[in-house]
């Protein structure tokens, strides 16, 4: 992607593809779904993850998995809150890139 991605939109993204899955879901799979919309790395999506918990936008348990532990996320309340905000911030800021880009409103 030649856009550059803000933090705000990183975290909405992540939000989004947290609340997907009402019992939450892991690190890697976060991260393969973040990819279809935008390129990221591992290394960048962690300290999101963990900013997120954080201010209470994500809730955080360690389940057995294969014989090993794995860390899954689910979103909170508060997520949900934050979540919709940006939702309805994305509606309009990209409605306004319409207009400039093709002139429709």
């Amino acid at each position: 992607m030649v856009f550059n991605t803000g933090s705000a939109l990183l975290d909405a993204i992540v939000l989004a593809v947290v609340s997907k899955e009402p019992d939450g879901t892991y690190g890697y799979k976060i991260t393969q779904d973040v990819r279809e919309a935008i390129e990221v790395s591992e290394s960048t999506l962690y300290p999101v993850l963990r900013r997120l918990q954080k201010e209470d936008c994500l809730e955080v348990y360690d389940m057995e998995f294969g014989g090993r532990n794995r860390r899954y996320y689910k979103i909170t309340d508060r997520g949900m809150a934050q979540l919709r905000l940006y939702h309805e911030e994305w509606k309009s800021y990209n409605r306004k890139i319409n207009i400039i880009f093709e002139g429709v409103k």
